[in-house]
């Protein structure tokens, strides 16, 4: 069922739509940990993301005051099978670009173990901690852990987070974590599943950049073909859905 929910929000560019994502963030943490003293998100990786995070943590901006940074759980959507050092990491990419320059508390980081040889008990390891978290916070919703928030960008392919076209894992049902191996990268992957992302009480996708317009307008305008185009899997029945993209990633969509 498609989220009644979604919203397409259309910015000037890039830099708009970290400055529309940070306070829509923001906002949502403020709100949480003001009620259940915990906000907990999942962060993406990709340059748009990245952005948003040396914007969060930026002193000269007003988003690094407000945001409640020891009342928030940090998590990642999905990693690369590699050492939380290595130049590929998304951990790494968002420890640099915020993480480090923040008052997160260090307990408050859950990054996937990404460097066990065996990516497969990787995936089981960090499904179990997901589990356990969550539970153990009452933040549960339909038998799975709700995310306040999940952070998704999109591949000019259609894939996001690490749900690739042809791999199977956007169909998974049952898992919430899973390891799979991308051909085009030649690599493994460790990526949460859509009953996760789909569990959330919002999920915003940034996109941004001409070259992923075709791919966005077949999203969000063509019939449902997730094993092609993985984004589509993405639809919280329960919570809403923003797209958060600038002009010209939209530039094909329907006025």
């Amino acid at each position: 069922m498609t989220s009644e929910k979604r919203e397409v929000r259309v910015v000037g560019g890039a830099g708009e739509i970290s400055r529309a994502a940070a306070e829509e963030l923001v906002g949502r943490a403020e709100e949480a940990a003001g009620q259940r003293g915990v906000f907990t998100v999942a962060l993406a990786g990709g340059s748009t993301p990245g952005s948003l995070y040396a914007l969060l943590a930026s002193e000269e901006e007003p988003f690094r005051d407000r945001m409640p940074w020891g009342k928030t759980e940090f998590f990642w959507g999905d990693e690369r099978a590699v050492p939380p050092e290595h130049p590929d990491s998304n951990y790494r990419m968002a420890r640099e670009a915020m993480l480090s320059r923040v008052p997160a508390p260090p307990e408050n980081v859950h990054r996937i173990r990404a460097e066990n040889p065996d990516p497969g008990a990787a995936a089981e390891e960090y499904e179990r901690a997901l589990r356990s978290f969550f539970a153990s916070r009452a933040l549960v919703a339909n038998g799975l852990p709700r995310f306040d928030l999940v952070l998704l960008g999109m591949g000019a392919d259609g894939h996001t987070a690490s749900l690739f076209p042809g791999t199977g894992a956007v169909r998974e049902q049952e898992r919430l974590v899973v390891a799979l191996w991308v051909e085009r990268f030649s690599s493994h992957r460790i990526t949460m599943t859509p009953p996760l992302i789909n569990n959330a009480a919002c999920v915003m996708f940034l996109v941004a950049g001409e070259k992923k317009a075709e791919t966005l307008r077949a999203v969000l305008e063509s019939s449902f073909q997730p094993d092609t185009l993985p984004a589509q899997a993405i639809r919280p029945s329960e919570g809403e859905l923003i797209w958060l993209v600038d002009r010209a990633a939209a530039s094909r969509l329907q006025p």
